[in-house]
């Protein structure tokens, strides 16, 4: 897989980092800044934005995430192990999350359920 094929909007399927492993969904947006560095943009449950910067290398990105709720910024960390051009499935922490556990996250290119659906 390359760089330039990993742009696109994904539907996500996550877990939080928490013992309830409570479950969520969204859309993943990646895009490419100048210097080729891996821009995201959550849209977690239709309610939380949360932004973040990266980079990619063998097939692994990385994404440097925050979020704000009224009172803090939420900061963390996410790796996705790129499958396909298609699939991403990742895990993630961050630094006011339980320690004791992994956030997980998979992303399905949205071109692509289209495709299957059609």
């Amino acid at each position: 897989m390359t760089l330039k094929e990993l742009p696109g909007q994904y539907a996500i399927i996550g877990s939080n980092q928490d013992e309830e492993s409570n479950e969520y969904k969204g859309v993943l947006e990646l895009t490419l800044d100048e210097y080729n560095r891996i821009k995201a943009k959550w849209l977690i449950n239709n309610t939380q934005e949360q932004l973040g910067l990266g980079f990619f290398r063998d097939n692994i990105l990385v994404i440097n995430f925050n979020y704000k709720d009224e009172n803090k910024v939420y900061k963390g960390v996410v790796v996705y192990k790129c499958i396909s051009k298609d699939l991403l499935e990742g895990f993630w922490s961050e630094k006011h999350g339980d320690p004791n556990y992994l956030g997980l996250e998979r992303c399905f290119r949205i071109d692509t359920l289209k495709e299957t659906v059609n």
